[in-house]
């Protein structure tokens, strides 16, 4: 029987991805292990190999196509399988599960008065006769009934009243529909959500409507960095150059090792207190923000960090991350300083607890002892998740953070 090629789960969590490009067409022989096409996932771009030898009968997803995990993207005829087995049978790969259909949704009962039932014994109510033949007629139940007569006594009106509710269905109001593209906007360009985009939203969304985040911020006197850091650049290629950021993420390793207790991850059954100092770098892309990890971060020089960091960045605009350079990693670290940024609070990136942003290294005055002078001041914003991190170890951490920033010398041992 012909083989269904089948879109596979490339990274955690991954419900679609768009076959950005077949590198085989339709009438093409293909070897077990051969590339089939190249699928960008919501984190990076990879490849899907042929499972089985054999000849692509058909492409059931175009290139640029959008196909969820699981669905049938082509199809391979096996040896001695032509091209008229693919009109006259359905091609299978394993046996699967027949979708049973849904069962009807359950609509809850109107709470409306109950049907009469004959109850031989049943205890008699206040109610005039003229109610009771209604009652009876209309198979209405006093006893589901307030009378509004003399002493709660059931009169005609309380009968029709409760046989009019039973008859009047409740009619559930619907939302309003909004539209999808919002009136009076003038010209656009639609661009096509990306896997990506998508996972990107949908996560932002969940992060800042179920982490309650709390912010904490620092200025950090960075001109012994700047001092320190000129010193290491001089005579290195601009390639081999040591960024401020590549201190910013040593800074923020050595104060995760100071200061453990930060470097958590959040779950419903228990806080999971991490024991490597595992990164996660925002890096921007053309598609979105992804953020690669920097493992064992504290057990790494400056000089390995900003390699490490650059290869990362390089391969994560290409879109040529693997799963486990982009998954893990316990504390997130988002630098707009080179955009100009003075400060900035940054969203959570779930199950983390925290996050810091890091705004531009600019002139400020500042006291000195009995002094006014003008330094480089560089301003953090640590956004915590405090389901997780308290206040108190959250200013433990930044306190931590700022000490190892504005004495960098220790950074280097």
């Amino acid at each position: 029987m012909p083989f269904e090629v089948l879109l596979p789960s490339l990274s955690a969590g991954m419900e679609d991805a768009v076959i950005a490009r077949w590198l085989k067409a339709a009438g093409q022989e293909v070897a077990k292990g051969e590339v089939l096409a190249e699928v960008e996932t919501d984190k990076a771009t990879m490849e899907l190999e042929a499972e089985v030898a054999g000849r692509i009968g058909a492409l059931k997803v175009a290139g640029g196509g959008r196909a969820n995990v699981n669905d049938v993207i082509a199809v391979l005829l096996l040896d001695g399988e032509d091209d008229s087995m693919l009109a006259g049978e359905t091609p299978k790969q394993q046996p699967r599960k027949v979708a049973e259909p849904a069962p009807a949704p359950m609509i809850a009962p109107t709470p409306t008065p109950e049907l009469a039932k004959p109850t031989p014994a049943g205890p008699r109510h206040s109610a005039s006769p003229l109610a009771r033949r209604i009652a009876a007629e209309r198979g209405i139940n006093l006893s589901r009934i307030a009378g509004s007569g003399p002493k709660g006594r059931i009169v005609r009106i309380d009968v029709e009243r409760a046989a009019q509710a039973a008859s009047t269905p409740i009619v559930v109001p619907q939302p309003a529909a909004v539209s999808a593209i919002p009136a009076g906007i003038g010209d656009y360009e639609a661009v096509p959500l990306s896997p990506m985009r998508r996972t990107i939203a949908r996560r932002l969304v969940d992060a800042k409507t179920t982490v309650p985040h709390f912010y904490l911020n620092a200025d950090c006197d960075v001109d012994a960095l700047l001092a320190l850091r000129a010193e290491i650049n001089e005579g290195r290629d601009k390639g081999e150059q040591i960024s401020v950021n590549d201190f910013v993420l040593k800074a923020v390793a050595v104060a995760l090792r100071k200061v453990p207790e930060a470097n958590a991850v959040w779950t419903d059954e228990a806080i999971l207190r991490l024991r490597a100092v595992d990164i996660a770098v925002a890096v921007a892309t053309d598609g979105g923000l992804i953020t690669p990890v920097l493992r064992d971060a504290d057990q790494k020089s400056l000089g390995t960090i900003s390699s490490e960091v650059k290869a990362l960045a390089i391969r994560a605009r290409e879109g040529k991350l693997k799963p486990d350079e982009y998954q893990g990693g316990g504390f997130s670290v988002s630098n707009l300083g080179m955009y100009g940024v003075k400060s900035f609070t940054a969203i959570i990136n779930p199950p983390q607890s925290c996050i810091l942003a890091v705004g531009v290294a600019e002139r400020r005055p500042v006291g000195r002892g009995d002094e006014i002078v003008l330094a480089n001041v560089m301003s953090c914003t640590l956004s915590v998740d405090h389901r997780s991190v308290d206040g108190a170890v959250g200013a433990k951490w930044l306190a931590a953070f700022k000490a190892a920033i504005e004495h960098p010398l220790m950074l280097l041992v």
